[in-house]
C-alpha cells in the first residue's frame, strides 16, 4: 500500500500513534474517513468504517475506503464478536442515544476499544454556564444547543466512573487542552477539553 502524506487533526493522530501496524480496525462515526485513510495507507491496517451521513459515507468512498452507512446505536449488533483488534468511537459517544450499550458493543466487536470525546466539565464551559447562564459553545462544543448533535453531555470523571461501573480497564488516557495539544495535565477534568481513552475488557 502507497504511503499517503495525510494531515490529521492532533486527536485523531494520537489514536493513530496508539494503533499497531498491521491489525483489523472499525471505525465508528468515521466523518469524512481522514483516520481510517491515515491508518490504511500508513500503518498498513485492515480498515473498515460506519458513518451515519451520507456525505461522509461518499466521502470515505471517494477516498477508496471501505465504508457503510449505519448508526452506532443499531447496527453495531451485526458485527460478530472480536471482529477487530480495535474498534474505535471518535467523537462521537455523546451523539449516540445509549453510551452504555454503544460501550459495550464496542469491547465485543473489538479486542480493545478507542473512544475520544469533547469534556463538558472543562473550565470554560462551566463559566459559560455559571456566568452567561447559557449552554456553552467552544471549539469542542462548536454548535448551539438547538442545533447540536450531542444528545449526553459528559465529564471526563463521569466517563471514568461509567467504566468502573462497566467493570471496563482503562489501559491509557490522553488529554487535549483548549489548544487541541495533548498535555499531561494535573487536573484534567477542569482543565481537558478533549479526552481519549483506550479501553480493554477485565
Amino acid at each position: 500500500m502507497k504511503h499517503r502524506d495525510i494531515t490529521l487533526r492532533t486527536d485523531l493522530k494520537l489514536i493513530a500513534d496508539i494503533i499497531e501496524s498491521d491489525c483489523r480496525v472499525l471505525d465508528i462515526g468515521c466523518g469524512d474517513g481522514a483516520l481510517l485513510d491515515y491508518l490504511t495507507h500508513n500503518k498498513a491496517v485492515s480498515g473498515r468504517g460506519i458513518e451515519l451521513s451520507q456525505k461522509g459515507v461518499n466521502q470515505c468512498v471517494g477516498r477508496g475506503l471501505s465504508v457503510i452507512q449505519g448508526n452506532a446505536d443499531t447496527d453495531l449488533q451485526y458485527y460478530p464478536d472480536d471482529a477487530v483488534d480495535y474498534a474505535i468511537l471518535s467523537q462521537t459517544i455523546q451523539a449516540t442515544h445509549d453510551p452504555k450499550h454503544v460501550l459495550e458493543e464496542l469491547l465485543r466487536i473489538g479486542r480493545r476499544a478507542i473512544v475520544s470525546f469533547p469534556n463538558f466539565g472543562h473550565w470554560r464551559v462551566r463559566a459559560s454556564l455559571s456566568l452567561a447562564g447559557r449552554m456553552p459553545v467552544t471549539k469542542s462544543l462548536a454548535f448551539q444547543w438547538y442545533e447540536t448533535p450531542n444528545i449526553h453531555f459528559c465529564t471526563i470523571n463521569d466517563f471514568f466512573a461509567l467504566c468502573q461501573d462497566m467493570n471496563i480497564k482503562i489501559a491509557q488516557t490522553l488529554f487535549l487542552d483548549q489548544k487541541g495539544q495533548q498535555k499531561n495535565l494535573i487536573f484534567p477534568n477542569l482543565t481537558g477539553q478533549q479526552a481519549i481513552f483506550l479501553l480493554d475488557r477485565k
